[in-house]
């Protein structure tokens, strides 16, 4: 049997990782500059999540979801402390979207209606439900066609109102930073406005924060820098560094419905283990601080170059939009610089590093730029 062939693969083969670093199976060490489309939060093989996991695998990995899990509630009590949402309810599941899917269903069920506003170049995973709410040309299907989505662009509020009048929408769903999309930003006020636009019209905010949530921008979460609060929160990715997790955050106006929303494998024992972990790491090396100080950093000294269009994101969710081409430059930066970094369509290299990272690997991603593009 061979493997379904649909990802693009580097002749690289990983062994060995360590905070940001990556070693293949010839010995060569690697910056990592992408961390897994931003799963790799706290670090490759951090000790202190790497012991909670061998802890906890000692004593219980899996039981279902119809017995008292504790470390599901230390979890709720800790996230919901971390990311100023206390009074919030948590529902964990495996991904992002899934998450993203079950952010779509309960809009639907505590509004009674069916329609979702998303927005061009907008990205929310890849089961059905979630696919319907992107309008990526690769992955939309004809299993898609008939789920009532009405796509706006992003920070245009009076188109966003204008759909929002036709009385028939249960929610609106918008990336923190949108990240296969080409890193495009919602404004401050554009967020302010949409959440008093669905307050006004009785619709769901939910804020896709499962790229640019768990402290990547310097905030929790990416919409934090507008001072809103959202209806739901989906998150994922970054939530258990590398060990499948997700969840959303559920405001307190919705009511809880016994058998409304199911998981096998969501809030099992090992990812809860490695998801507390993850938020004691956040908290004790202050690694939201820390993205966006190294952020900040990329962005002040990225070199000048009629090559770079646009360099757009925030903290440690960069994009470095060229005006051509980056093939050639990424594949340098990887087998002559030795750094992974991401991709975002054809002209823009995407930085999602480990949070841990110092302003000392920056410098040597921003040197060997230089050198790539000179």
């Amino acid at each position: 049997m061979n493997l379904f062939d649909v990802y693009s693969l580097f002749d690289i083969v990983p062994v060995k990782a360590h905070l940001q670093h990556v070693w293949d199976d010839k010995g060569q060490e690697y910056l990592d500059f992408y961390g897994g489309h931003a799963v790799i939060s706290v670090g490759h093989t951090h000790p202190d999540y790497v012991a909670a996991l061998k802890a906890q695998l000692d004593k219980i990995g899996f039981y279902s979801n119809s017995v008292i899990n504790p470390l599901q509630v230390e979890l709720a009590h800790k996230l919901g402390k971390a990311s100023g949402y206390e009074d919030y309810s948590l529902f964990l599941d495996n991904s992002g979207a899934e998450s993203n899917e079950n952010a779509l269903k309960l809009a639907s069920f505590h509004t009674g209606k069916d329609r979702i506003i998303a927005f061009h170049h907008s990205f929310h995973g890849r089961t059905s439900g979630a696919v319907a709410v992107t309008d990526n040309p690769k992955i939309v299907s004809p299993f898609n066609a008939n789920h009532k989505v009405t796509f706006c662009d992003l920070n245009d509020a009076a188109a966003v109102e204008q759909v929002l009048q036709g009385g028939d929408v249960a929610g609106v769903i918008i990336e923190g930073i949108q990240g296969v999309g080409g890193m495009h930003a919602p404004t401050a006020g554009f967020l302010q406005t949409l959440s008093k636009l669905c307050k006004q019209y009785g619709a769901v905010l939910i804020l896709d924060e499962v790229q640019s949530g768990y402290g990547r921008t310097g905030k929790f979460f990416a919409h934090q820098w507008a001072g809103i609060k959202a209806d739901i929160i989906t998150m994922a990715k970054g939530m258990c560094n590398g060990f499948p997790c997700g969840g959303i955050l559920i405001s307190p106006e919705f009511e809880a419905v016994k058998g409304r929303l199911g998981t096998t494998f969501g809030g099992n024992y090992l990812a809860m283990a490695g998801a507390i972990a993850v938020l004691d790491i956040m908290e004790k090396e202050h690694l939201a601080d820390n993205a966006h100080k190294v952020g900040e950093y990329i962005k002040a000294h990225l070199p000048q170059s009629p090559k770079i269009k646009e360099v757009r994101g925030t903290g440690l969710m960069i994009g470095i939009e060229f005006n051509e081409p980056i093939a050639e430059i990424r594949r340098k930066l990887l087998f002559e610089k030795h750094i992974f970094t991401g991709v975002a369509g054809t002209n823009m290299i995407r930085l999602l590093a480990p949070l841990c990272v110092t302003e000392e690997d920056a410098q040597y991603f921003i040197d060997s730029l230089k050198d790539i593009i000179k």
